[in-house]
């Protein structure tokens, strides 16, 4: 097995607290690198240590704006397969782009699948991500792809608020996560039902399941404008929950949703730092960040010393590291 000695980290501009974060829990230096841009906007990067031999890991999550901070993950693997890196694993938190997993309408592409390509052209030997928006996206690619979940995150940043709480998937599609984390915290669950007219925008028809009268803990991977927890707050709420909290893991807070969920039904939501919160979500009260840092860095450790990483979540009272 690799020591600890070979290993190196590098990371973009995305998400610097997360990465120096990530740093302190493996008791690492960030491997000195220069990611910056030329005046006319191309991406620069050098890096500034010999990894001849090594295990590298870059770490950058595709936030706002999105193509720059993906584009500096390409660069900088090419910069380490060209170094002679022995593996180059991409840690990508939020992997952006997620959304566009298939051909929702006719001549649409499926950008996620473009992607991932990129990735594999770039140098990338292995992916480590966080809560994919579609978990069928791994078989995009060609390398491995260890999926981390954020519940042992979340039960334990909400354990105090167990009592006579639903978990509640916001639509569908999210049945599978609000399960696995219901069943984590010894609750029941319910689904809000909900059609879409147009992106962006959805409008709730019904709730499935007995929330009168219970604690509402709604679960998401993404919240982008804030329509669909919003929407579906004000329905958990006319259905006589007492109490609606909400948990989403890539807090992509576009637009106006920050001052949209100030004044909604959400007593509290929880979000973690993949993505780095902007001053006005720093603010809100009802906003609470919580660290993906130590399981990130565990399942980091765990690949570079060739151990299983799905055994963080295979327990039902598996602990998030810390």
């Amino acid at each position: 097995m690799d020591s600890a000695d070979d290993l190196v980290l590098f990371s973009g501009n995305a998400n610097p607290a997360l990465t120096a974060s990530i740093c302190r829990y493996l008791k690492q230096d960030l491997g000195p690198a220069l990611v910056s841009q030329f005046s006319d906007g191309e991406t620069r990067v050098e890096l500034r240590k010999s990894i001849r031999g090594r295990a590298v890991f870059v770490v950058q999550s595709t936030c706002y704006p999105a193509n720059q901070h993906l584009m500096e993950a390409l660069v900088i693997v090419d910069a380490c397969r060209r170094a002679s890196a022995k593996t180059i694993t991409l840690v990508m938190p939020y992997f952006g782009y997620a959304r566009q997993e298939r051909k929702s309408a006719a001549r649409t592409p499926i950008t996620a699948k473009l992607i991932a390509e990129l990735m594999e052209v770039a140098g990338v030997h292995r992916l480590l991500t966080l809560e994919l928006h579609n978990s069928a996206i791994q078989g995009f690619f060609n390398v491995p792809v260890d999926h981390l979940f954020i519940r042992p995150v979340f039960h334990a940043a909400l354990a105090d608020s167990c009592a006579n709480t639903v978990v509640v998937s916001p639509d569908a599609g999210g049945v599978e996560r609000a399960r696995a984390l219901a069943k984590q915290m010894g609750c029941g669950i319910a689904v809000v039902d909900k059609r879409r007219d147009q992106p962006n925008e959805s409008r709730v028809m019904h709730v499935v399941g007995d929330v009168h009268g219970k604690h509402c803990l709604i679960v998401d991977d993404i919240i982008d404008t804030a329509g669909t927890l919003i929407n579906a707050a004000s329905a958990l709420r006319d259905h006589g929950a007492t109490e609606i909290r909400a948990a989403a893991t890539h807090a992509v807070l576009s637009g106006s949703a920050v001052s949209r969920l100030a004044e909604s039904d959400l007593v509290e939501l929880v979000v973690s730092d993949s993505i780095p919160l902007g001053d006005e979500a720093r603010k809100c009260s009802k906003i609470r960040q919580v660290s993906v840092a130590p399981l990130l860095g565990e399942a980091i450790l765990r690949i570079h010393q060739q151990k299983s990483v799905s055994s963080l979540f295979e327990r039902k009272d598996q602990q998030c590291p810390s």
